[in-house]
């Protein structure tokens, strides 16, 4: 797996945003994640978003962190937001998320961010898997699902 730092808008980014986000819609049924995005989010030092490719240089995950601060919604300085992590069905079972996520950790305490915070929900139940396996503790819900009942949020200290 090869990752590579892209842009949110670069045409790979889009195509996988837009798989995940019929996912979520198939899921929940609600259209896809609302949460407004730009991609200045997620361009250093704001945040970063990566793409894996596999041997052939197709897209087959990504994930990003955006900073986020004290902001009145639930977050602390000094947390990075993750965002859009996504494996493609074929390529699920291998290890990528998991991969995805220590780069994305790694990029994060480098830019000196203190802890990594994500939302997900009841229906993802494998990405609740994969975050408490590797350290993730419920927290205070934050951010625009805040007060969704089927919203979990979860934090870990980088």
């Amino acid at each position: 797996m090869n990752i590579r730092h892209v842009s949110y808008d670069h045409p790979d980014a889009v195509k996988l945003n837009d798989e995940v986000q019929a996912e979520y819609d198939v899921r929940y049924g609600d259209g896809g994640d609302s949460t407004p995005m730009d991609p200045a989010d997620f361009r250093p030092p704001n945040g970063v978003y990566l793409i894996a490719y596999d041997e052939h240089d197709t897209p087959v995950a990504s994930g990003g962190w955006r900073v986020q601060n004290s902001n009145g919604q639930g977050n602390l300085d000094g947390d990075a937001e993750l965002k859009r992590m996504y494996v493609i069905e074929q390529m699920r079972g291998r290890g990528l998320a998991r991969r995805m996520l220590a780069a994305l950790e790694d990029d994060a305490r480098a830019a000196g961010r203190l802890r990594m915070v994500l939302e997900t929900g009841t229906e993802q139940p494998e990405a609740i898997a994969l975050y408490t396996s590797s350290g993730y503790e419920p927290c205070e819900k934050f951010g625009y699902y805040r007060f969704h009942e089927n919203s979990r949020c979860y934090a870990k200290a980088l």
